[in-house]
């Protein structure tokens, strides 16, 4: 892995979320597979897993190419699924990792932040990151994504970097 190779708002965000050897991670939306990388280069083989996962094929496709090492060794799975109907374990996710998925600040979500308040452990975090690029969006998604997780039973907090230009809603179980 060349971390100068992901992008300095992946690397912020990832950092945020503080990845451990040992986590249980989904990732939504994972697209190119970046952040996937650098989550899976801080977990353990044997004892960490990502699940990442994205609606779209070519997303899944990229996802995997970049990441084969760590599928071959056991801490990447990868599918193309749509969020509403993920299958996970209640409780065996320690942390959420999302960048740039519009759902949880352009529409209600009520079903899909259940689904996540029921898949985390006791303070468990999901981390919402969005490009901020765009300033007059970043209080509606500040507002709506942490409404939303908070409905669902989440403590919030909102971080805000300018270097790189990225906004994080972050919600503690």
């Amino acid at each position: 892995m060349v971390v100068d190779q992901i992008p300095a708002r992946i690397r912020w965000a990832v950092d945020l979320v503080d990845i451990k050897p040992d986590d249980k991670v989904l990732e939504i939306g994972c697209g190119p597979g970046a952040a996937a990388e650098l989550i899976c280069s801080r977990l353990e083989p044997g004892q960490g897993r990502l699940f990442a996962i994205d609606r779209s094929e070519s997303g899944v496709d990229r996802t995997k190419r970049r990441n084969a090492a760590a599928i071959e060794d056991k801490r990447l799975t990868v599918r193309q699924i749509d969020l509403a109907t993920l299958r996970v374990p209640v409780k065996r996710l320690s942390k959420v990792f999302a960048f740039n998925v519009n759902l949880f600040w352009v529409r209600e979500c009520v079903d899909e932040v259940a689904l996540l308040h029921d898949r985390l452990r006791p303070g468990g975090v999901v981390g919402l990151f969005y490009d901020a690029a765009r300033e007059d969006q970043v209080p509606q998604m500040i507002a709506q994504a942490g409404a939303s997780l908070e409905k669902g039973g989440f403590r919030v907090s909102a971080l805000k970097s300018t270097q790189p230009a990225v906004v994080g809603i972050i919600g503690r179980r």
